[in-house]
């Protein structure tokens, strides 16, 4: 019996001390982390994607482009139904390149 009381002594909360924590101060440790998380990843990868397409939207011919696959050319014309841009990399040489594949356009040193 008296161990019993002790038990029910220990399991009670004293006067003027929290039972739990509430759930906001529970949760808070996580929105933070999120949070960051979108601060420091998704912002910055939506601006350099804006970025890149602001710049696929701008190439006109006569533009040097590299492609994903490591390949330069001279952009010497532009199929809008399929997408593509062809692109000359050599004397008589044209490749046709989807756009999305163009990475960076080199800016025209004069």
């Amino acid at each position: 019996m008296i161990f019993y009381s002790l038990l029910w002594a220990a399991e009670t909360p004293a006067a003027g001390t929290p039972e739990s924590p509430s759930m906001l101060s529970a949760f808070l440790p996580l929105v933070f982390i999120l949070v960051l998380f979108y601060i420091m990843f998704i912002i910055p990868h939506q601006k350099e994607q804006k970025k890149t397409q602001e710049m696929l939207k701008s190439l006109k011919e006569g533009d040097k482009v590299l492609t994903s696959g490591g390949i330069v050319g001279i952009i010497t014309g532009f199929n809008e139904k399929d997408d593509t841009v062809q692109i000359r990399v050599g004397e008589n040489i044209k490749l046709n390149v989807l756009r999305p594949y163009i990475i960076k356009k080199f800016e025209k040193t004069q």
